[in-house]
């Protein structure tokens, strides 16, 4: 019973962790995330959920590495943040002069698929990182 409960426990919390991942990028943006994906802007599609895959490998290399409820959730919450610091840093140094949201939000599907790939990049490093 305790495997069930512990289980139950990991995945909850791993879903928090996500939603408050994906909250925090999501306050990010000046544009609502989901009104464009309910309009069809593939690019913005792929911002978001390129972040949330990231976020979610982050997440499982905090829980398959910890040693306790409590390490999975502290290395989690540094995962996440690192994750987010990293990618902006990511996306301010590789492209300084293009205001990346904006291609985004006019539904540019180049940028959109580069900021997804440059989200799950960033998230396999901080999750390499994390297996001490």
């Amino acid at each position: 019973m305790t495997y069930v409960v512990n289980f139950l426990l990991y995945t909850v919390l791993g879903l928090v962790l996500m939603g408050v991942g994906i909250g925090l990028f999501s306050l990010t943006t000046k544009f609502s995330e989901r009104e464009l994906i309910r309009q069809g802007n593939m690019a913005v599609a792929l911002k978001l959920w390129g972040k949330a895959l990231g976020l979610a490998i982050v997440i499982y290399a905090a829980w398959s590495n910890s040693v306790s409820l409590l390490d999975a959730i502290v290395w989690g919450v540094i995962g996440i943040i690192t994750q987010i610091l990293v990618y902006f840093a990511l996306e301010y140094i590789f492209t300084p002069k293009t205001n990346l949201a904006k291609k985004v939000e006019e539904g540019n599907l180049a940028v959109g698929f580069s900021l997804f790939a440059i989200s799950i990049i960033v998230g396999l490093i901080v999750a390499g990182s994390m297996s001490y």
